[in-house]
């Protein structure tokens, strides 16, 4: 983690993709390291769209982004937020394209600059942590809705983030799986910023809760 105390320190932040129609109005959000904290809200409130904030795939149209103790404006700053703080995206189609497993969890690494044998380590220790050695040769389009979804963690996981963004992360599951990801999530280190419906999932893992509201949180 660094020296750095704050991992994420959204300033003022303000976006809309009308104008006049804001989705986040005069947001602040700080993240400190291990803290696990559930972001809840109505459907359309903003909470994909913060996400998106934190990592550049979008930029704030007033307010500022700062990461990892350092300000981020260009898309160069952000390749680097990126490279540490990891996404689950809400749909699990935007996240997998490969035609296996190993080949959906090895891409991180693999885009970060690691080896061959490095990226096949990761993929072997992450699909055990998951308790899913055996997907490793499975054809990712073939398998079920809650699968994909744990792959789709997997593919997060392997990259060995600081900072995990998960969005709805429990979607598809059956019990037994999310029971599973629930023993996995509590035992990570890393800090972690949860969107989810499900009130059960929450309570047993989040450190605290916030709300977004009419654009604010």
């Amino acid at each position: 983690m660094g020296l750095t105390t704050i991992l994420f320190d959204l300033q003022g932040v303000y976006f809309y993709y009308r104008p006049g129609q804001p989705v986040l109005e005069n947001c602040h959000f700080r993240l400190h390291p291990g803290e696990k904290v559930a972001l809840t809200g109505a459907n359309g409130s903003g909470k994909t769209t913060l996400f998106h904030l934190m990592v550049g795939l979008i930029k704030p149209k007033v307010g500022k982004v700062v990461a990892f103790g350092r300000p981020r404006v260009t898309e160069k700053d952000f390749r680097e937020v990126r490279a540490r703080a990891g996404i689950l995206f809400q749909d699990t189609d935007d996240q997998l394209f490969c035609p296996t497993v190993r080949d959906d969890i090895a891409f991180g690494p693999l885009n970060l600059g690691k080896g061959i044998e490095e990226a096949e380590a990761l993929v072997q220790q992450t699909l055990a942590m998951l308790a899913m050695e055996s997907y490793a040769s499975r054809i990712t389009h073939r398998l079920s809705g809650g699968e994909k979804r744990l792959v789709a963690l997997a593919t997060v996981l392997a990259m060995q983030p600081e900072v995990l963004l998960l969005d709805e992360p429990a979607n598809a599951l059956d019990p037994k799986a999310e029971a599973r990801l629930l023993e996995i999530l509590t035992s990570l280190p890393q800090a972690m910023v949860i969107i989810s419906h499900q009130t059960s999932f929450i309570e047993q893992i989040a450190t605290r809760r916030v709300e977004l509201i009419q654009g604010r949180l």
